[in-house]
């Protein structure tokens, strides 16, 4: 069986100017994504989809590989990351180079470690899942949260307001980190969110949005609590 991983490293971030390539903790955000990629030793490739040069440079400097750019449907604002996976298998396809697994990656991840990537390519053939996604329990019950509505804070579901937490439904968000995809599943499909979704549970100190510069000082520190001052982590 052979397996790609796509890491997925556009350079029209608004929010974080240059974000993909920012550097966290003195090295340029991306590379994280690709040296666990690489260190997973699961991959026929690894490979970075972009649209900008700089960053294809930086790809290129981390040990991925950069073999054509995206086109400008898929580097829009509007393109969702299937869109981008399946451009990818498409024109590999067209080299005569075809994938059973696939693994995408989101640039901004600092904290997926080879371990984890294995652990949930191993999960997605176990399972014969669709799809592994990696995935969070929410902190607080969502069950019990509030609305304001005309100055006043009311509750959005009343009926939980009075209930123990340990009452409620746990309840699970993605990590924003990557999906594993079994890539018959998806050429079919044409969908991150399958019908055959299975999950890999992580810890909240291993995820951390960032999508504001407030998110990147709070991954940086999470980092170097989890990895020490020189940011050196355990594949």
């Amino acid at each position: 069986m052979k397996s790609i991983a796509i890491i997925t490293a556009r350079g029209g971030s608004k929010r974080i100017p240059r974000k993909n390539i920012k550097p966290f903790l003195g090295r340029p955000i991306l590379e994280y994504s690709i040296e666990a990629a690489l260190a997973a030793d699961m991959f026929h490739e690894v490979m970075v989809s972009t649209d900008d040069e700089e960053i294809a440079n930086a790809a290129k400097r981390a040990g991925a590989k950069v073999p054509f750019l995206r086109s400008e449907k898929t580097a829009n604002d509007f393109a969702t990351t299937a869109d981008v996976v399946d451009e990818v298998l498409n024109v590999y396809g067209g080299m005569g180079m075809h994938f059973d697994r696939a693994c995408c990656l989101y640039p901004t991840a600092p904290f997926v470690t080879a371990k984890a990537i294995r652990t949930a390519m191993l999960l997605l053939d176990e399972e014969q899942a669709d799809c592994v996604i990696p995935v969070v329990k929410f902190s607080f019950p969502p069950q019990r949260g509030v609305v304001i509505e005309d100055g006043r804070i009311v509750p959005k579901w009343k009926e939980c307001m009075n209930m123990r937490s340990q009452d409620l439904e746990p309840l699970y968000h993605d990590c924003g980190q990557f999906y594993c995809l079994n890539v018959a599943s998806f050429q079919k499909q044409k969908a991150i969110w399958m019908e055959n979704v299975v999950p890999f549970v992580q810890d909240e100190m291993t995820v951390q949005d960032i999508d504001t510069p407030e998110d990147w000082e709070i991954a940086e520190m999470k980092y170097r609590i989890l990895y020490g001052e020189n940011g050196g982590r355990q594949r």
